[in-house]
């Protein structure tokens, strides 16, 4: 089998390297006779997408390399394509795809740095982190007095690897979690899960409200200013998911109203934010630059993990555990 990995032009921080994929097959003896090609440049890449049957890359690549029409022509040979990253919304709509082409995404790689970026967003705002940050920039001496976690009440929407590690995390610290996602079955660390639809019933009760879900049409604009109103005064917000799936100056209109107490974001609309944006100058939003779940120190080992997991599952003639399906965005 023929596997390019196609790395960003100029990526310092998350290269996969020859190194990690030899210590990846050490760590799966069983998976062998691969053929494998490194680039990060358009020569490399014309070089190996002719033969190539699996490629490893970015969503930005993707995009770049792959636009409509492109496939199958460009890579006759191509059956795989392994994107680095869990939501792969930049990429829809999947008119690009041709349907003998197998997509798949990163899902699991983020769960541990997710799991404690949650943890810690949650931890923050119960002691009113944001709040007492924004006193912070302009000197001024204000004691405010937060609660423990423990018998409060969480929201999480979105129960997938993120979401998943956060609701444990939650649980561990005494929290009630409600779990909102697609499907009302069960999950191990929620003590009620519910359809999205159900969701205008379950924000009322939701003190804490944590975003993990993924970009599609079906979650833009989820978290609107009505749907705010339905919190709890001074509920306080996490959003781990898109800048997309809420609507920001809503978010920034019940700070300012006192209706919120506090946000903790990873994303934003547009990324990167640009200087002067009102969500840098918000009262007790807190803004993080999209940087909650990338651990450098694991990200590509459990990337090329996860990449042979499906290969393996592919190979035993089992579906791939990480197969994205196009009609439903994840």
């Amino acid at each position: 089998m023929r596997i390019h990995v196609q790395n960003p032009a100029g990526e310092e921080i998350f290269p996969v390297t020859p190194a990690q994929w030899a210590a990846a097959l050490a760590r799966h003896p069983d998976l062998g006779g691969f053929a494998v090609s490194f680039a990060d440049d358009d020569a490399g890449f014309a070089a190996a997408i002719p033969e190539a049957e699996v490629v490893l890359t970015w969503t930005k690549v993707v995009k770049q390399r792959f636009a409509s029409g492109e496939l199958p022509g460009v890579a006759p040979k191509l059956r795989v394509i392994a994107c680095t990253s869990a939501g792969l919304d930049r990429l829809a709509p999947f008119d690009w795809l041709p349907p003998d082409i197998l997509l798949l995404n990163n899902r699991g790689t983020h769960a541990a740095k997710a799991g404690e970026f949650a943890l810690m967003s949650l931890l923050m705002l119960a002691t009113h982190i944001p709040k007492i940050t924004t006193a912070q920039r302009v000197e001024r001496w204000a004691p405010i007095f937060g609660s423990v976690l423990s018998g409060r009440t969480v929201c999480i929407v979105g129960l997938g690897s993120i979401g998943g590690a956060a609701a444990r995390h939650a649980r561990h610290f005494g929290m009630r979690v409600l779990g909102v996602r697609n499907s009302p079955a069960p999950h191990p660390d929620c003590d009620e899960v519910h359809p999205t639809e159900a969701l205008d019933q379950v924000l009322p009760r939701a003190e804490f409200l944590l975003l993990a879900c993924p970009l599609t049409p079906a979650t833009r604009g989820l978290i609107d200013a009505r749907r705010i109103g339905l919190l709890p005064h001074g509920a306080k917000l996490v959003n781990m998911a898109r800048g997309a799936v809420w609507d920001q100056d809503a978010v920034c209109d019940a700070l300012d109203a006192g209706q919120l107490d506090g946000v903790v974001t990873d994303v934003a609309v547009p990324e990167p934010l640009p200087t002067g944006h009102r969500l840098w100058r918000t009262p007790g939003m807190l803004v993080v630059p999209h940087v909650s779940s990338d651990d450098p120190q694991t990200y590509n080992d459990g990337t090329l993990d996860i990449l042979f997991a499906n290969l393996r599952a592919l190979r035993d003639g089992r579906p791939a555990p990480n197969r994205v399906d196009p009609a439903r965005g994840y």
